[in-house]
């Protein structure tokens, strides 16, 4: 048992390395059956995942401070890969070093479980001093979409993905899970809702949703991962959070449906640019945002359904 992860916590975090060790095999498997069929995309994935969950456990199990450095540095790669695909203005170079400064910020009122700054921080005193820094440059000429851009980016990058921290710093009334129960339980949640609207898209999928922003999302695989999701995050929930079994089937449908709009969303800002991946960190997934695109919709809406429950 290592020492900073409880009990029911670290039997997740093994049930997660077991699933990737049978996916690893799995891998290894599918050539010696179809020789002719080319797996090298899935192996990229494969690989790109074992470095995500083991870097993301070592973070959790030192636990502390290392673990919300963790996920400021996940918002510093996300904000980097934002801000080089979206349109900048050269007068807003400066406005830029803001938007990255705020991230030790935000973060450190994680670190010391400030709610009430952590809470207004961006949305208020960064959404008042981007405008006011780019104002005293005098540059008028398309200041409104670049002000609107550079908030946003922050918004997604930053605010959304602290509340993914914060969930470490909450006093959790369940000592065998604590706060990484909650930060698991969220993640993997959130993964599984992907690849089950996935899987229940290609199996069943034939009435798309919306077909100019995401031509592979149906109804068929949306309504699958609800249900799919509803049934498993109750299951789980009362071992990794404090949430009841109902609760925490309220808990599934609020991330399966939130993580479809993160996906969306995020797709709709990639065909805006005319663009297939966010980047190309991650061999096989594309870039950070590609990979957190639903996670930016369900933390801070986990987060706050949390918190209005329990505190």
């Amino acid at each position: 048992m290592i020492a900073n992860v409880p009990e029911y916590s670290f039997y997740a975090m093994g049930g997660v390395i077991g699933v990737l060790v049978v996916s690893t095999i799995i891998q290894f498997l599918l050539p010696l059956k179809n020789p002719d069929k080319d797996y090298s995309e899935l192996r990229q994935r494969i690989t790109s995942w074992w470095w995500i969950i083991g870097l993301l456990f070592v973070f959790l199990a030192v636990g502390g401070t290392a673990a919300i450095v963790f996920f400021a540095f996940i918002s510093f790669l996300a904000l980097k890969e934002f801000i080089s695909i979206v349109p900048t203005r050269q007068a807003d170079r400066n406005v830029v070093f803001w938007a990255y400064l705020s991230i030790p910020f935000q973060y450190y009122w994680v670190a010391i479980g400030w709610y009430g700054m952590f809470i207004i921080f961006i949305p208020v005193y960064m959404f008042l001093l981007f405008p006011m820094r780019m104002v005293l440059k005098g540059e008028t000429e398309g200041f409104i979409k670049a002000a609107g851009i550079l908030h946003w980016s922050v918004m997604l990058t930053v605010f959304s993905v602290s509340h993914v921290a914060y969930l470490l710093v909450l006093p959790v009334n369940n000592e065998l899970a604590g706060g990484v129960g909650l930060v698991l339980f969220l993640l993997f949640m959130t993964q599984f809702n992907d690849v089950s609207q996935y899987v229940w898209g290609k199996l069943f999928g034939k009435h798309k949703i919306i077909p100019k922003v995401s031509p592979n999302k149906t109804w068929e695989g949306f309504l699958g991962g609800l249900l799919t999701i509803t049934l498993v995050a109750g299951f789980v929930a009362p071992y990794l959070t404090p949430l009841t079994q109902f609760q925490g089937l309220i808990a599934g449908i609020l991330i399966s449906i939130s993580g479809f709009f993160g996906d969306v969303v995020i797709s709709s800002v990639k065909r805006d640019l005319h663009i297939k991946d966010s980047g190309n960190l991650l061999p096989g997934h594309g870039g950070i945002l590609d990979r957190m695109d639903s996670l930016i919709y369900t933390s801070p809406l986990f987060f706050h359904y949390i918190y209005y429950l329990h505190f």
